[in-house]
């Protein structure tokens, strides 16, 4: 599927642009006026129309604040509150610049008559989930409700990934301890014995040599190999932003060993636990499926849940579509055949959302007991050569004497 660049809009006439994915130009203008919205101009993303996301200059939002936005502004509805008094209080409460910011766009859209979900959707800070949750929410008169759903959904996501990064912190530290180590002997520790082995005016080893040459590389030419790896990320970047880079680099993610299993129990908790909360509130399927697919950082299960919910709206049952799919382990295919079967899919769903989560922290816990003493071992082995290439010459040259 290609991704395609829209301008639209609303019934109302405001001005709405964004992004979707589709098989082609009709089938993207189709799919925007599912949502509402009338298409003005629609077309294929490229390089040069499409924005390259540095994640350290874009203001993004912590799933905790989410949380606690979603649980407050439920809190303050269920008092009575309108929700642009709701939305004042909010903005004044909240710490988080990029947050009280969105807040207060979506207070002036409310104040101009647009629905909730429409200002929300002004702003990229706002998840697509809390978005559509939101809207059927106002539809159903059960706003409150939405929100606490959402709540429990962003504190669910951010212990995931605080169970993730809690445990590769360690690791983390262990290796970026080791860098330095090396960046040390070769910049200050090598450059004393080089002095000490042209007095010694003796033919050095290969290994000797080797490492010399790597203390001048670092000491003359550190600048330039600064400049190198921030030109190499800036390649990744351009690359992984590419539509082609980004399905090698994720699929890559999925194969790697041990962090391709924990890559795709993440994605299978995350799927099952997303789903669970759009359908429990009401929502059909194929829109649950398509809100999720929004939702997915990997591009593998993005398109795969798309074309699931193409499958659906021919009536081909969603775990029959699973089977045919390798990025699917064969427990949440069973759970959601179970699910269909016995018409309680939101149940079935959140049980494996559980049981991924539960995975995730078991195999994020193993990967740590593997990796801690794999860098230790690394890293004493790179340091007792290191030595071993400073000592070698002394010793030939005793040997010699």
């Amino acid at each position: 599927m290609e991704t395609y660049l829209y301008q639209a809009i609303t019934s109302e006439g405001i001005e709405k642009k964004g992004s979707i994915k589709a098989e082609n130009e009709r089938e993207a203008q189709l799919r925007i006026r599912e949502t509402g919205l009338i298409p003005i101009s629609v077309s294929r993303q490229n390089f040069l129309n499409k924005d390259i996301e540095l994640s350290f200059l874009k203001g993004k939002v912590k799933q905790r604040d989410m949380a606690v936005f979603c649980r407050q502004f439920s809190s303050i509805i269920k008092a009575g509150i309108s929700i642009v008094s709701a939305l004042e209080m909010l903005e004044e409460q909240t710490e988080d610049s990029s947050l009280k910011e969105g807040i207060k766009r979506a207070r002036a859209g409310v104040e101009k008559g647009e629905s909730l979900a429409d200002a929300l959707r002004e702003d990229k800070i706002f998840p697509s989930i809390l978005i559509e949750m939101i809207k059927a929410g106002e539809s159903s008169g059960s706003l409150e409700k939405s929100l606490d759903r959402m709540a429990i959904q962003f504190e669910k996501e951010a212990k995931l990934k605080g169970i993730i990064k809690k445990a590769m912190m360690y690791p983390i530290v262990l290796l970026i301890v080791m860098i330095g180590i090396l960046v040390v002997m070769l910049t200050f520790v090598i450059p004393n014995f080089v002095t000490m082995f042209e007095d010694l005016n003796t033919s050095l080893p290969t290994s000797t040599k080797l490492i010399i040459g790597l203390s001048d590389l670092f000491r003359n030419y550190w600048l330039l190999l600064v400049v190198l790896v921030a030109f190499l990320i800036f390649l990744y970047k351009i690359y992984k932003a590419s539509d082609g880079g980004r399905h090698k680099i994720d699929g890559l993610k999925l194969k790697l060993p041990i962090f391709g299993k924990l890559a795709v129990k993440t994605a299978c908790a995350s799927i099952s636990r997303t789903l669970a909360t759009l359908i429990q509130s009401g929502m059909p399927l194929i829109s649950a499926l398509d809100i999720t697919a929004q939702t997915m950082p990997n591009i593998h299960y993005k398109d795969a849940l798309i074309k699931m919910k193409g499958g659906v709206a021919l009536g081909i049952p969603l775990s029959s579509q699973m089977k045919t799919m390798d990025i699917f382990p064969a427990m949440l295919t069973h759970m959601v055949g179970i699910g269909e079967q016995t018409g309680n899919m939101e149940e079935m769903l959140s049980n494996s959302a559980n049981y991924y989560e539960e995975e995730v922290e078991i195999t994020t816990t193993s990967l740590t007991a593997l990796l801690e003493p794999v860098i230790i071992i690394i890293m004493a082995l790179l340091v007792i050569l290191l030595i071993a290439a400073i000592y070698q010459p002394m010793i030939q040259l005793y040997n010699s004497i």
